[in-house]
């Protein structure tokens, strides 16, 4: 289907983790507040004698010592340039007065869980992109709303829905969420980040060189640090100029492939579908940081994020009802290279503990002398849960029956 007839939503949840515990905590609104400390930086609980009333005690960031790393911040901190993925000691330089608190990924898979099936109540054609953000396809409830079939762009009926979704979002959670809606996914991404927090934008094609071309490039999904500095060294400041730069030069760069995927992006093309999860094959979490890490020298914060994403994957299985056979591992390097690793295991898993250590195995493997600026783990070789308790309970029936046979033959 052409990008015109296609209206793709890109819903984000805001600062997801820290929205979820100002709902806990809601004398924290309106103050700067950095999720990821640990059990010791929970909240002290205090007691009036007299009264039997309850106040809070928080712990902040200054005189923080240690190697945790900033899991969200609220809009608040974030004035402060807090940011995920943010050494907590430099956090605490940046914004000493700000709150910490440690996470909660129980709390936040409840809220997940709680957002995106108040979303399908609406529009089921979903594309799970994580713990806190999703694409939709509302072509065809936009379609059904207006009744002018799947070639209408139809502005006021798509904010009619887009608001229904933040308000059946915001009733099933008490949370607001930003959504951005285009003809694909690459623009709705750029959209849904254009007016954060509670946002909702809608982009249509003729709409890429007055709200797209002057943002920088780094606002591409794709267009990491390193990639967006190559782009300022070569006098490349806004995704405009990214557009009008010749395909030559781009590859003498950055190499044929990725010029032409620049210059497509750059135009605000995109031929990806939503793609329901219902069917997949494999299950995937990826970070890119904010500055490239080394193996040796930021151990720590390398394994905290790797943790978390085979914690955020293991929770994608487990919502989605299903165990991996397979367990791989993605790096990208400073050099823009790659390397994958992969684990084929005995008996399936949904389970954290283990998919960290299979993938753990995996980056033993790998070559880890380079800095690198991306990480991912994958769960591959995928069934139902159901399908793998049938798999499994033929298999020891098997073993059974073998086992009989042997002892009555011998």
């Amino acid at each position: 289907m052409p990008d015109a007839a296609r209206i793709i939503a890109h819903l984000d949840m805001d600062a997801f983790f820290a929205s979820v515990e100002l709902l806990r905590y809601p004398e924290l609104r309106g103050r700067p507040v950095v999720v990821g400390g640990g059990r010791r930086h929970q909240p002290e609980e205090i007691v009036d004698p007299a009264t039997g009333a309850i106040t809070r005690k928080f712990v902040t960031l200054a005189g923080y010592a240690g190697r945790g790393v900033a899991t969200t911040a609220s809009y608040e901190a974030r004035e402060f340039g807090v940011h995920s993925a943010m050494g907590l000691m430099k956090a605490a330089r940046l914004a000493p007065e700000a709150v910490l608190l440690p996470s909660d990924f129980d709390a936040y898979r409840e809220q997940s869980q709680r957002f995106k099936a108040a979303v399908r109540s609406i529009a089921p054609d979903v594309e799970d992109r994580g713990i806190d953000e999703i694409y939709i396809d509302l072509t065809d409830v936009v379609g059904a709303a207006t009744g002018l079939g799947d070639d209408a762009f139809d502005r006021d009926a798509i904010a009619r829905v887009a608001r229904a979704i933040k308000a059946a979002v915001r009733e099933a959670t008490g949370l607001s969420c930003s959504i951005g809606i285009a003809p694909n996914k690459l623009l709705a991404k750029i959209a849904s980040d254009l007016e954060k927090p509670d946002g909702l934008v809608i982009l249509e094609a003729a709409d890429v060189p007055t709200r797209i071309w002057p943002l920088a490039p780094k606002k591409i999904n794709g267009i990491g640090p390193k990639a967006s500095a190559r782009l300022t060294g070569m006098g490349i400041a806004t995704i405009g100029q990214l557009a009008t730069t010749p395909l030559g030069t781009l590859g003498d760069r950055f190499g044929a492939n990725t010029a032409r995927w620049m210059h497509e992006v750059a135009h605000g093309r995109d031929r990806r579908v939503v793609a329901n999860r219902s069917d997949s094959k494999s299950v995937s979490r990826e970070t890119t940081f904010e500055r490239d890490l080394h193996a040796v020298r930021d151990r720590a914060a390398l394994s905290e994020i790797f943790t978390h994403l085979c914690e955020k994957l293991a929770g994608d299985l487990q919502r989605k009802g299903y165990v991996a056979r397979n367990i791989g591992l993605k790096l990208r390097y400073d050099d823009f290279t790659i390397a994958t690793r992969a684990t084929t295991l005995a008996t399936p898993t949904q389970d954290a503990a283990t998919i960290r250590r299979v993938a753990g195995e995996c980056a033993r493997r790998a070559p880890l002398e380079q800095r690198i600026r991306l990480l991912g783990v994958r769960a591959g070789t995928l069934m139902r849960v159901d399908e793998a308790a049938a798999r499994n309970a033929a298999l020891e029936r098997r073993r059974t029956r073998d086992l009989f046979d042997e002892t009555f033959d011998a």
